[in-house]
């Protein structure tokens, strides 16, 4: 391994100013991910060049891969700045480098404004309603194997992976998203959401929804939780179908 780690960053100012990259220098350790990198230069600022700069702005917060704050392109390929080991980076490439999500709006730096991801969230209102907060007693059970079909999609921790991977999510096609996709699936068969079904099958079927989705296949490999997004957007299809089918005999 190297004495020093060269990290290539793509910086940027304000949310409407230029983009341009500078490069660090920062000392070998054994173990280190991508955050502790950038812990590093955040200590001492200082570019390959000796111009001493504003540390760099990222996102994070569990530093443990689950509340999927610290997204970012690593050496071409978006995941998880805190499980991005250096020593397996170096293996494959000699240098590192790091920029933000390019389907999202930069805010400084590394960091996005994930907005859009949390209003699809919103959209398929992937929660399950309470009236109020006075305790009702035990809720709805589900059986051993019902838990352990719905527990892989109840992983997703709106990280934005798969959404940056996605062709049909950008700023041309209203798309909520595979990541809404797999929490409408979710909210949708386990007992707390069957009050809003209809809701949620209502938004799958508008042109943003399951229509949009051109099965690329890119939201499930890049995926860091293994969350099944395939299983989701064909399951979609078949009730969206089967809702639509039910709502024109109504008419």
């Amino acid at each position: 391994m190297p004495r020093t780690i060269t990290v290539h960053i793509q910086r940027q100012d304000t949310p409407d100013s230029a983009p341009y990259t500078q490069t660090f220098a920062v000392p070998y350790e054994k173990g280190l991910n991508i955050t502790s990198v950038l812990q590093r230069i955040a200590a001492d600022p200082v570019t390959i060049d000796g111009e001493r700069v504003a540390p760099v702005a990222y996102d994070a917060c569990c530093l443990e891969e689950v509340c999927g704050a610290c997204s970012m392109v690593i050496n071409g390929h978006v995941r998880q700045a805190c499980s991005a080991l250096v020593d397996a980076l170096l293996e494959q490439e000699p240098e590192i480098r790091l920029q933000p999500m390019s389907k999202f709006p930069v805010n400084r730096d590394l960091f996005v404004d994930r907005s859009r991801l949390f209003k699809s969230l919103k959209r398929v209102k992937a929660w399950a309603p309470v009236e109020d907060y006075s305790d009702r007693g035990p809720g709805p059970g589900m059986l051993p194997k019902e838990q352990e079909e719905a527990y892989p999609l109840a992983r997703c921790m709106s990280c934005g992976c798969c959404l940056e991977a996605c062709p049909q999510f950008n700023d041309k096609i209203p798309f909520v998203g595979p990541h809404a996709l797999g929490q409408t699936m979710l909210f949708n068969t386990i007992p707390h959401g069957q009050p809003l079904v209809v809701d949620r099958l209502d938004v799958m079927a508008a042109s943003d929804g399951i229509t949009a989705c051109g099965n690329a296949q890119n939201c499930a490999k890049v995926c860091p939780k293994g969350v099944p997004l395939l299983q989701a957007i064909a399951w979609i299809g078949r009730k969206t179908t089967n809702h639509a089918l039910r709502t024109a005999l109504r008419r």
